[in-house]
């Protein structure tokens, strides 16, 4: 398979769960963790809490809200954040991309870290990968406002750092979050294996690369 070329890219625009982070944490915990430590709080089986907590969390998705640890809180009563931080184990950086951030250092591309993550979860995660150190800023979408799904926000995003749209190239997981991107100009490249647990799944529209070993400076 021939590698993407980014020779002539300046700017990368970087994505983190499911992109540069393995997914696996995110989707356990949301899935399973929290479930469980709402089941005990609440006294109820774990099957009832699933079905409770999955529904509440449904319908919030694709909003700021859903991303936001103080929301949540809120909503669930519990200190969300902190239950983060008893699965932290499975923060994992995906394979090959210390090795791309290291070789787009190298070349003096403009790397920026463009989450929807909250900065609690931010903070966590950097303090556990140490990706930060490749970052000339981060950017989380709590800061500007408005989620990446959302038409509007890479207009927010060019108002904090000035990059030109065609020498940059955008890497996300999400099929809505990418089209936003492409709808703006970007090139954007998906990731086709976000989770270790997940089987390699295409996301049609794009390029797609299942990690950063498929792409070249």
């Amino acid at each position: 398979m021939a590698k993407i070329d980014l020779t002539q890219t300046k700017t990368l625009l970087l994505d983190m769960d499911g992109t540069l982070l393995d997914l696996h944490f995110d989707t356990h915990f949301w899935m399973e963790h929290l479930p469980k430590q709402y089941a005990k709080k609440h006294n109820i089986s774990q099957n009832q809490s699933i079905t409770t907590v999955h529904k509440i969390l449904n319908n919030m998705q694709g909003t700021l809200q859903w991303y936001c640890v103080d929301y949540w809180s809120e909503v669930f009563d519990m200190p969300i954040a902190e239950l983060k931080q008893e699965v932290a184990h499975l923060i994992q950086v995906h394979p090959f991309v210390i090795d791309f951030l290291k070789k787009a250092q190298l070349k003096n591309k403009k790397i920026y870290l463009i989450t929807n993550a909250h900065p609690k979860v931010i903070d966590l995660k950097m303090q556990l990968t140490n990706l930060d150190v490749y970052f000339d800023k981060i950017i989380s979408s709590h800061n500007l406002g408005v989620a990446k799904e959302h038409e509007g926000f890479w207009q927010k995003v060019e108002e904090e750092i000035s990059f030109d749209k065609s020498t940059a190239c955008f890497f996300d997981d999400s099929l809505t979050v990418l089209t936003q991107a492409k709808n703006y100009g970007l090139q954007s490249i998906a990731i086709s294996k976000p989770s270790s647990q997940l089987t390699q799944q295409e996301v049609k529209g794009f390029i797609n690369i299942k990690n950063f070993s498929e792409v070249s400076f």
